[in-house]
């Protein structure tokens, strides 16, 4: 089923204040929540309208998806990244049934939030040229990062021997600690010390390793650069960052373009800019440029009488709009060449010639 429109899930408009999408999800988050509505189809239900919140309650996550939509968000955040930060528990508090551990244990598999979840995000900058973001364009790079060792498969101890259940935690990665106030009784889950989380300790470890369950390698990796990227966009590539240790799933790379200026254009959103010269007879009697673009030479067609800072529009010849249909166009400013040395023959014809305008 295809997912639906973040505030069409809510039940508000699309220009609904922070108050309004707050208010919307408390009804809605307590409608739906797992503990008070046993019907099959609510866990699914709470999730989506939790997860549309976690969005338009964040104001760079919303921009994202007014932009470019469910995929954009999931283009540059992580699941864990969408609900990071969010206060779920303040919906809950005091009325008896799960708030937000529960609603973390929900979404991410029953991984609580003290347990390593994924290994290390990374983050590479890549330079291109304009012309390179004319069309799709592929690039290779090379990323050193932490990937699975292949001696252990990522377990962490040496072939042959397995790693055994930490006894302080039971092997669940979390130890309880009680703490009474009066008839207050406060109870924490806290990650176990002894076994940093993981519940199972390495006896023997790995050679290759040394325990970590990850060996550093440097890799290479094709990226395909869209048409029309800006500058400074990120692309997610999910599952190329770092491995984690003790074999948990890797991160996310997150690659950062950054194209460089132009040594002739000018760039705004998908239109090119550029700028010529023409001398004085040329503007006054009309002439034809040749103007270079991103796409090889153009005839411009400059008629006669053309005031100096005039601009011609070359349709079609921008750049691909990034995320929207269609190109931009190009644009040439005409500013005038006056001639620095004259002849005394020059000078004689354009007096004469002012003379009688």
């Amino acid at each position: 089923m295809a997912a639906r429109d973040y505030y069409e899930v809510l039940g508000v408009q699309k220009g609904a204040t922070k108050e309004q999408i707050k208010d919307a999800y408390r009804k809605l988050a307590l409608q739906f929540h797992p503990d008070r509505n046993k019907a099959p189809e609510a866990e699914a239900k709470f999730k989506e309208v939790s997860e549309a919140y976690a969005v338009l309650s964040d104001d760079e996550k919303r921009r994202q998806y007014d932009s470019f939509g469910r995929e954009g968000v999931y283009q540059r955040y992580s699941q864990e990244d969408i609900f990071r930060g969010v206060d779920f528990g303040e919906f809950f508090r005091g009325m008896g049934f799960g708030g937000f551990d529960d609603i973390f244990s929900q979404f991410f598999g029953g991984q609580g939030p003290n347990q390593p979840g994924r290994g290390e995000d990374l983050t590479y900058h890549l330079q291109v040229n304009l012309e390179d973001v004319v069309q799709d364009s592929n690039r290779e790079i090379e990323i050193p990062r932490n990937e699975v060792c292949q001696t252990c498969n990522g377990s962490g101890a040496r072939p042959g021997t397995s790693p055994q259940r930490c006894g302080t935690c039971g092997g669940t990665g979390q130890v309880q600690k009680v703490q009474s106030a009066g008839f207050a009784r406060l109870v924490r889950i806290t990650a176990c010390s002894r076994c940093g989380g993981r519940g199972y300790l390495i006896g023997d470890p790995c050679s290759d390793c040394r325990g970590r369950g990850a060996v550093e390698k440097t890799r290479k990796i094709r990226i395909m650069i869209p048409a029309g990227v800006e500058d400074g966009h990120t692309l997610r590539l999910r599952g190329e960052g770092s491995a984690g240790e003790s074999g948990v799933p890797p991160g996310d790379l997150y690659v950062v373009v950054n194209v460089a200026p132009h040594k002739m254009f000018a760039r705004r959103d998908g239109d090119i800019y550029l700028e010529t010269r023409v001398g004085v007879v040329q503007a006054m009697l009309g002439t034809e440029l040749t103007i270079p673009t991103l796409y090889g030479d153009v005839k411009l067609s400059v008629p006669h009488g053309t005031q100096p800072g005039t601009v011609f529009k070359v349709k079609g010849k921008g750049l691909p709009r990034y995320g929207a249909w269609g190109k931009g166009d190009q644009y040439v400013k005409v500013n005038l060449e006056v001639p620095r040395n004259l002849s005394d023959h020059q000078k004689e014809l354009l007096k004469r010639f002012g003379d009688k305008s």
